[in-house]
């Protein structure tokens, strides 16, 4: 079999998947499980195979015309190089761990074979994007990721948290979306072809004539689908959806699409320096108020969210740094490790078992309850954390080091004012994740929060997920930075001395901190009683897990209480403990400098509709009727009535024709 026949069956695949779940879900429940996990499975064994015969070599291209359009045309094409064979190992790998411990964690969910074929489609849209050598194929899969994760955000659309979340979740994505399209047609325009290859040999040979327009409207969809400011706040509202669901955006699809599609055309990008400083200041925007933000909440899924945020973060700075093969080694990392974050989180808030599932300051005893989770849950926040030698550590060094590179001199795509932007921000950041990621770790595991029942041990598909994701999570970075430079594009990711000393350094500074502070406040802080712990009526972790996510602070679903004082973060941010845990505000801004608005002029137009149109409306309409009702009266039924009229009437017109023949 021909690798191109290979690699058209990896996106392929869980598409079937998904539509043979989706109609024998009802009929033949039987065959949901295997359906879900089987092809995820095969595509990632599929590009696997890809990726060995790719081997990091010349890129695997094949394309037919899918239609004519008159114009540029639209192909059906493949480009597979190194970045997009690693990347659909990725896709597949962390899809198959999803659909494997969803079989555990949704068991008793009466809406589980919608939602397996619902991820395997969201599974087959994001293989689509990775593989996809045509634009306007990659927006396909782009859109349809986009509709996946409507629908499995709002998963327990029983709630009101969820139906919010994934209607904003939409929104946000859409109002990148508009401009993300607009730049790709004029991209194809100028470039006269969709075809990535087409398009970047004209960038190459200066076809573009509006490279700074282009990759401006391009990076509005990009801060919309990755997640990145300004149009970041979906991705907190979106931990409403179940856990796997999580762990499957945030590590291997949709936040991951935003990334992946600028590496691939970065070198559009870099034909603009306007566009690479707009793009590093996004990036020290991102890291800073999403490390600031995740020290403040205390829903342990948002934490996690707002962790992906300045991860993603990260990787954009080191695109804006010119450095993709950073940007994907940090993002093949993450992926690892933020997927096992999610899962493991699954499992405590199975086991903290209260209506305020995710409430950190609501835990207690946990460490014993969960020992799989808390192990595999410290691996991955090590990693998070950077520290060597897990993973983390080698990917987000690889950015320090291109950062540091840029700023000290060495040429570029941007202006060296770039890499020391984001090269601080990546730094300061790094002492956050630290700080978040110790804090997490305290309260989940440490915490002074009431007991709650003991809902035993976690099923064994659940746990087995976690130790497999965990071995990635410790020695993919260590083994990965000597053989990556290979499949990208050369460049040396390994880490330099400098910028590991301050970046460990910096880590190692933010736990200490972080430990201190949680042991002061401990201290000092009574243990907060636990309010009524009100069981769900389906019993199922996934389901009470809905119920459980609020939306905002302060609600904390079932219990009155304010949180347990006993938190670092408050004292080590102090005043900016209120506006980081409320994300700065940023909806409210929006809600009044957008929402109000439109609602406005909503409410104006429909003023005008009724009091002005309809009036002129019922005005030309009011005298046809007053006539009708005229001649509704004369009609009585009765004959001597017409016959008196009918005669009255010949005489007045007997009259009038003598009158007129007189005057004559």
């Amino acid at each position: 079999m021909t690798t191109t026949t290979l690699a058209a069956l990896v996106p392929l695949l869980p598409f079937l998947g998904a539509v043979a779940g989706l109609l024998l879900g009802r009929t033949a429940p039987g065959f949901v499980r295997p359906l879900a996990v089987l092809p995820p499975l095969a595509s990632l064994v599929l590009a696997a195979l890809v990726a060995v015969r790719q081997g990091g070599g010349r890129a695997v291209d094949a394309a037919t015309l899918l239609t004519p359009t008159g114009s540029v045309p639209v192909d059906l094409a493949l480009h597979i190089d190194g970045f997009a064979a690693l990347v659909a190992i990725l896709v597949a790998f962390v899809a198959t761990c999803v659909q494997i411990y969803s079989t555990g964690y949704l068991r008793d969910d009466p809406r589980y074979p919608s939602y397996a074929a619902l991820v395997s489609l969201f599974t087959s849209a994001m293989l689509l994007v990775v593989y996809s050598g045509d634009l306007i194929v990659l927006l396909v899969g782009w859109e349809v990721m986009g509709i996946c994760s409507y629908f499995l955000v709002g998963h327990y659309w029983g709630t009101p948290e969820a139906r919010a979340a994934s209607l904003k979740a939409f929104l946000v994505t859409k109002l990148g979306d508009v401009p993300f399209l607009i730049g790709l047609f004029a991209l194809g325009t100028d470039a006269g072809s969709f075809r990535i290859t087409r398009v970047l040999g004209a960038v190459a040979s200066g076809g573009l004539d509006h490279p700074t327009l282009i990759a401006l409207l391009l990076l509005a969809g990009v801060a919309g689908k990755s997640a990145q400011f300004p149009l970041h706040t979906w991705l907190p509202d979106a931990m409403a959806g179940p856990t796997p669901v999580s762990a499957l955006i945030h590590a291997a699809t949709m936040v991951a699409a935003g990334v992946y599609f600028t590496a691939r055309l970065l070198p559009v990008f870099e034909a603009s320096a306007a566009a690479m400083t707009v793009l590093a200041v996004m990036a020290a925007v991102t890291m800073l108020g999403s490390g600031l933000a995740a020290l403040a909440q205390d829903d342990i899924k948002r934490v996690l969210a707002y962790s992906t945020i300045g991860q993603l973060g990260y990787m954009t700075g080191a695109l804006a740094v010119g450095d993709r093969g950073a940007a994907v080694f940090h993002l093949l990392s993450h992926g690892a490790f933020k997927a096992l974050l999610f899962l493991a989180a699954g499992a405590v808030i199975h086991a903290a078992g209260t209506n305020s599932l995710a409430a950190m300051s609501r835990m207690s005893h946990l460490r014993d309850r969960v020992p799989d989770a808390f192990w595999t849950m410290t691996v991955a926040l090590l990693a998070l954390a950077a520290i060597p030698p897990f993973s983390g550590f080698f990917s987000k060094e690889s950015v320090l080091g291109a950062a540091e590179r840029l700023a000290t001199g060495h040429p570029g795509p941007a202006p060296g004012a770039a890499g020391w932007v984001v090269l601080v921000a990546a730094l300061a950041t790094a002492l956050l994740t630290a700080a978040y990621a110790t804090r997490l770790w305290l309260l989940a595991f440490r915490g002074r929060g009431a007991e709650a029942p003991d809902h035993g041990r976690q099923p064994l598909t659940m746990t087995v997920v976690l130790w497999v994701l965990a071995v990635p999570s410790l020695a993919f970075g260590a083994l990965a930075y000597r053989t990556l430079p290979g499949w990208f594009d050369g460049g040396s990711l390994a880490p330099t001395l400098l910028t590991s000393i301050l970046g460990t350094g910096l880590a190692l500074v933010g736990g200490l901190l972080t430990y201190g502070a949680w042991q002061r406040a401990a201290a000092r802080a009574p243990r907060v009683p636990l309010g009524a712990v009100a069981a769900h009526p389906e019993g199922d972790a996934g389901l009470v897990e809905a119920e459980a996510i609020a939306a905002h602070e302060p609600a904390y679903g079932d219990i009155a209480e304010a949180p347990d004082p006993a938190d670092p973060g408050r004292l080590l941010l102090g005043p900016l403990y209120g506006p980081a845990a409320a994300g700065f505000h940023l909806d409210a801004v929006y809600s009044a400098l957008f929402v109000r608005p439109v609602l406005g002029a909503a409410s104006l137009v429909r003023f005008l509709d009724r009091e002005v149109v309809d009036t002129y409306v019922r005005g030309a309409a009011a005298l046809p009727r007053l006539l009708g009702a005229a001649v509704r009266r004369a009609q009585t039924g009765n004959v001597q009535t017409y016959v008196s009229a009918l005669l009255a009437g010949t005489v007045v017109l007997t009259v009038a024709v003598l009158l007129v023949a007189s005057g004559a």
